[in-house]
């Protein structure tokens, strides 16, 4: 990135061979990250069975995978675009269904966005704010988590930094091919989380506006091109899933009526920012664990969420620091022209940190905390160049302060949330209260007798004492289990009972079935050898093995025997799909074997949902068997024959 005038000498990147070890520092950066990534995968099984499960679809169909159908029979199709599920479809068709043909792609994204934000940060700032930012990046719990999960997730960080780094380059010299990259990106983003993939737009818009060196006709036309790449982007999919007759494709899942464009602007747009979705999800019946079920979900909303118990340890750690770092980075950008692009970058970095976690604190629908991911990598931005740029100027007093305020911020965060587990590695909150004493006493002494040994106690210090909590929850979560739709990094706290395998269920509405649901939700269990077995047999000669309410119960079935279950309802139960006499034309002309009995988790126990009549329809007219504990209705065998 250009330097202006007043910069910094240490501004200006210039290779040079005592800057060899950068180098170094990138290659160890990459192989930690890859490391932690990937260290012992496999204990994550198939990490969430949901996508799991339409992951396995894909690799049989080329029609499920194109559609990201939860079975390869294509009844449903799960409640996202189906770009994540398409590159881990294409290696389990390649190298089989197993938890690293599952879960390597998104560990390698991992690593990619960890490279991009390096990169991000080295423009702006040189190859020291680089390396600081990938750091704090490739540690942030959440991403660790993320990046050894089969979530859209990993993929959606990566295309909206890659979008990110696109914007950077746009505001350094304006070229369209960038706004075309970035558009392009946002619209792959689009399709593989579609509106929350649109959130960092404001933020690209507003900083290019404001602060591009081109006439005001020029930076229209720029952001023009950008919309028109992500529209072309994202819109070539969703044509062709709107042309495509709707009885020769999946049902989308997520909907009422059957239209991947009301699953845009409902379930995954307006309905989780408001709470009025028709899932049932946010109105899930009342009683016993139903609170900490949906504390789970994020908790309460308002301005302190992010620090929350549910949500604060994934990505909170270093919150303060990026918004006090940066305003001291932009600050120090001052006499610099409107145009100048370092302080254009910071400032898109800060509006998209503030504007996504602002958002995400106040969504009243559905929010899980891995939800955050989506603006880690600004933290990491704002600290990696905030920290860098403070530093040069620590002589300044008012900056001097500004570190001084960040490190005692950031100290009393870490062990606000290491208390919140005491049971989990006590001794750190006092390490991290020893590192932050020492690196703001070196912080000051080095304002009276600077020196080389007084800075590096001081930059040791500080990077204990704000990465030692990460790193002990990254730590934690590449060594123990991370499995179901509900997941979480580091030690668990009480408002995430269930984050690790093995958990108990809370009583819950709905007795064994429902207990049964919520254990494989949370926890992954997999279903009764004995049942699977059952379902197996002779299941060759049917289009669906079995069929029963919701993914929640399905996938597990389909991953165990790796032949289509239909998840009646879809993801929670509650779609009309399939509808009572589509049901019964299915199970006349012999294309389902089996009936699983189950429960609706979440909002699918409406008597006038199409679940519930199939249920009512299937336990009135078949005889039920009980196999180690499951209800299953031989579909084959009406009851008077």
């Amino acid at each position: 990135m250009t330097a202006v005038a007043d910069a910094p000498a240490e501004a200006v990147d210039t290779p040079t061979p005592g800057r060899s070890w950068h180098r170094l520092g990138l290659v160890a950066l990459l192989v930690g990250s890859a490391a932690l990534y990937l260290w012992d995968l496999s204990i994550n099984r198939y990490a969430n069975d949901f996508y799991a499960a339409a992951i396995q679809a894909g690799s049989q169909s080329w029609k499920a995978w194109f559609f990201g159908s939860s079975d390869a029979a294509n009844s449903i199709t799960v409640d996202k675009p189906p770009l994540s599920l398409w590159i881990p479809g294409l290696a389990v068709r390649v190298f089989g269904l197993d938890s690293w043909a599952v879960l390597v792609p998104q560990a390698l994204m991992g690593v990619a966005t960890v490279a991009i934000v390096y990169a991000i940060g080295r423009r702006i700032a040189g190859t020291t704010a680089g390396l600081l930012a990938g750091t704090a990046f490739a540690l942030t719990p959440v991403l660790v988590v993320m990046s050894r999960f089969d979530n859209p997730d990993a993929l959606l960080v990566l295309l909206l930094t890659a979008a990110a780094w696109a914007t950077v380059r746009i505001l350094d010299d304006g070229r369209l091919r960038w706004a075309v990259l970035a558009g392009g990106l946002l619209g792959l983003a689009f399709l593989t989380k579609q509106m929350q993939a649109l959130i960092i737009v404001p933020a690209i818009a507003v900083t290019y506006l404001v602060v591009a060196a081109a006439p005001l006709g020029r930076r229209i036309v720029v952001l023009l091109t950008a919309l028109a790449a992500l529209v072309v982007a994202a819109g070539w999919w969703v044509l062709v899933v709107e042309l495509w007759p709707a009885g020769s494709r999946p049902y989308i899942g997520g909907t009422q009526h059957n239209s991947i464009i009301e699953l845009t602007v409902g379930y995954n747009g307006l309905g989780r920012v408001t709470g009025d979705e028709a899932s049932g999800i946010g109105g899930a019946p009342g009683g016993a664990g139903m609170g900490h079920m949906m504390a789970m979900f994020g908790g309460e909303t308002g301005p302190l969420r992010m620090f929350s118990p549910a949500v604060g340890g994934q990505i909170a750690w270093l919150i303060p620091a990026a918004l006090i770092l940066g305003v001291v980075a932009i600050a120090l950008r001052g006499r610099a022209p409107r145009t100048d692009p370092e302080r254009a970058a910071l400032v898109f970095s800060w509006l998209w940190l503030t504007s996504n976690a602002l958002l995400m604190s106040y969504m009243a629908g559905i929010f899980h905390p891995y939800y955050t991911l989506a603006f880690a990598p600004p933290i990491a931005i704002l600290v990696g160049v905030g920290a860098v740029r403070g530093w040069q100027a620590r002589r300044r007093r008012r900056v001097r302060a500004s570190l001084v305020t960040t490190l005692i911020i950031t100290a009393v965060v870490a062990v606000v949330f290491l208390r919140r587990t005491p049971g989990f590695v006590g001794w750190l909150p006092w390490l991290v209260v020893v590192a932050a004493v020492v690196a703001t006493g070196a912080l000051l002494v080095d304002a009276v007798r600077p020196g080389r040994r007084i800075g590096v106690a001081m930059v040791a210090a500080a990077l204990v004492a704000g990465l030692a909590g990460p790193v002990a929850y990254s730590i934690d979560t590449v060594a123990t289990p991370r499995i179901g739709g509900l997941v979480s990094a580091g030690p668990a706290t009480t408002s995430f009972p269930f984050a690790r395998s093995g958990s108990r269920a809370p009583q819950l509405p709905g007795g064994a079935a429902a207990a049964r649901t919520a254990r494989r939700l949370f926890t992954g269990e997999a279903p009764p050898r004995s049942v699977t077995d059952l379902l197996t047999a002779g299941g060759d000669r049917f289009r669906w093995a079995a069929a029963t309410v919701s993914s929640l119960s399905a996938a597990g079935y389909q991953l165990a025997t790796q032949r289509p279950v239909m998840p009646i309802g879809g993801f929670a139960g509650s779609d009309p799909a399939p509808t009572l006499s589509r049901f019964q034309h299915l199970v006349r002309d012999r294309e389902i074997h089996w009936f699983i009995g189950g429960f609706a988790l979440f909002g699918g126990r409406d008597p006038d949902r199409a679940s519930a009549q199939i249920t009512r329809w299937v336990t009135t007219h078949f005889t039920p068997r009980v196999v180690d504990g499951v209800t299953l209705y031989d579909l084959t065998a009406p009851r008077g024959r």
